[in-house]
Order: C-alpha cells, then structure tokens, then sequence
C-alpha cells in the first residue's frame, strides 16, 4: 500500500514538472482583430462568417447519431441468436426494443421529431 502511494505521489511530481515545462518553453500567441477575422482577399467581410444554424436541425442530427448507434447495437444480435438461450435473448431484445421505443415516444411528445415548425 505504501508503495502505491509513493508511486502516486512521484507519477503527481512528473507530470507537474512537465507541465511547468511545457507552459514555460510554449510558443505565446497574441491574437488581435485581423488574425482572428475571417479573410477574404485582403477586404472586409460583407457577412458574418458564422451563420446561425437552425436548432431543429441539430436535434434531428443527435437523434439520428443516437438510433443509429443503437442500430449498431442491434446487429450483433443476430450472432449472438446462434450461442444465446432463447428465453434470455428474446427477454433482452425486447427490454432493447422497448427501451428505443419509450425513447422515441419522448421524443415526439418533446416535438423534437415534428418536421413542420
């Protein structure tokens, strides 16, 4: 146990020092008003360079990036049919399904899914 507590406490004192290190030899930079504009030939921007984006659009793409994992999920199950007892596999697939399902009827009570606002 002691020997773990040494080893903490000299792996805290390495990384303290590399980090010190690492602070003191970095490059600085200092921003200023043109380097952080957009460029545009040498002219001032006529628009703003980052656009709102529209909310319901993101929503739609976490969603979709989380079904779609979860598609991924799914998948294997048909592998897993071949070794499984069929009891637990259809009580886990469902208890899946069903989990997807709730998540998606909250989803639609949210409005997140309503294509139309």
């Amino acid at each position: 146990m002691t020997i773990m507590i040494f080893l903490f406490i000299l792996l805290s004192i390495i990384m303290l020092i590399l980090i010190t290190i690492l602070n003191l030899s970095s490059k600085k930079t200092f921003y200023d008003r043109e380097k952080n504009s957009p460029f545009e030939c040498g002219f001032d921007p006529k628009n703003l360079a980052r656009l709102p984006f529209s909310l319901q659009f993101f929503l739609i793409a976490v969603i979709f990036v989380i079904f779609d994992v979860e598609l991924t999920l799914l998948l294997p199950t048909i592998l897993i049919m071949k070794i499984s007892n069929i009891l637990n596999f259809s009580l886990t697939l469902n208890l899946f399904i069903l989990i997807l399902l709730l998540g998606l009827f909250h989803e639609q009570n949210q409005g997140s899914i309503n294509w139309a606002k």
